[in-house]
């Protein structure tokens, strides 16, 4: 018998199972860490926490970890419903390893899903884009969609009024403030912005934005100023902030935010708008406070997530991805 008959011929199940962790690889993720890895067995696939990818001094309570592997599940889920599979997903499986999250099976076919379509196209697509947004507002047909996508994944949107926004713009300043001046976060921005050019994970100097005055602050990715993108010609004056928020900080609820964050930054991109999540103010105590004051009291701030409208035709630097070899583990068991 050959070395390549003993090997056990694959599945259309796990084919697709492996075609969708592949997709995952382009979901985002905090400082681009893609905290997560994947272990395909015979018919299922096992989402794993990647902690040696953790955050100890931005993201301590590992919240933002937690929020970036769901966003790795809701794609892998989309690319599934969007090839005419049923996927079933379990949570947090019990009895399972601490860090495993989830477990995906497939129940049968059925036909592809128009929304999850239009999803998956977007994942190629989808960039976080830290470039100014110009004064074309955005509709609100368009952010009553987004509600709704986001409230099927299990979380809530909060759209930012015109009078909340000086409590975001000066809770994300003093995070930054703060987060500066903690030699921990600058050794961790350092580390994440400085990766040896192989290895497909971190936020390089050509994907950062040069400084300039938005109404909320951005996170300066190039201290040092070697960014590589120039901010554009607008101010964000049309831009939209939202809240993306749940019921608590529990690990499944994180996780489904995750997966919502996902489904809101994709079926953004179908709709034509540009991108960029902000974490800065969930990241310290006291700002945290502040944007939970904002939403009332209702539930915790998962993350504030900036949409609008580009003036500018030029397309962003893509950002690196690690290979599949090193997340996706196969298993001829």
């Amino acid at each position: 018998m050959t070395a390549s008959s003993e090997r056990p011929a694959r599945s259309r199940a796990a084919e697709a199972l492996e075609a969708a962790a592949r997709a995952s690889l382009h979901a985002p993720s905090v400082f681009n860490t893609q905290p997560w890895r994947w272990r395909l067995s015979r018919d299922r696939l096992e989402l794993y926490a990647d902690l040696s990818r953790s955050l100890t001094a931005t993201d301590p309570g590992r919240r933002l970890l937690m929020l970036s592997c769901g966003a790795a599940l809701h794609h892998a889920r989309v690319a599934l419903a969007a090839a005419g599979w049923t996927p079933h997903v379990i949570r947090l499986p019990e009895g399972g390893d601490a860090d495993l999250l989830a477990l995906i099976t497939l129940t049968g076919t059925a036909t592809a899903e128009p929304d999850a379509e239009r999803m998956a196209a977007a994942i190629p697509r989808r960039r976080t884009d830290r470039r100014s947004f110009g004064e074309q507002p955005v509709a609100e047909d368009t952010l009553t969609r987004l509600r709704r996508t986001v409230e099927a994944e299990g979380a809530y949107l909060h759209v930012v009024r015109r009078d909340q926004m000086p409590m975001l713009a000066t809770s994300t300043g003093r995070a930054a403030d703060a987060e500066l001046r903690d030699p921990a976060y600058r050794e961790e921005l350092w580390r994440w912005t400085h990766r040896p050019e192989d290895s497909g994970d971190g936020v390089p100097a050509s994907t950062a934005v040069q400084r300039a005055p938005r109404r909320v602050p951005v996170r300066d990715y190039a201290p040092d100023g070697t960014a590589g993108l120039a901010p554009g010609e607008g101010f964000d004056l049309g831009a939209a902030y939202v809240v993306l928020f749940g019921l608590s900080e529990r690990p499944e609820d994180l996780l489904r935010g995750g997966e919502a964050l996902s489904a809101l930054l994709l079926t953004a991109t179908a709709e034509g708008l540009a991108t960029a999540p902000l974490s800065d103010t969930i990241e310290v105590e006291w700002p945290r406070r502040l944007l939970t004051d904002l939403l009332a009291g209702v539930g915790e701030p998962y993350v504030v997530i900036r949409l609008g409208h580009l003036d500018s035709a030029d397309e962003l630097p893509p950002a690196p991805r690690r290979p599949a070899a090193e997340v996706i583990e196969i298993c001829d068991e």
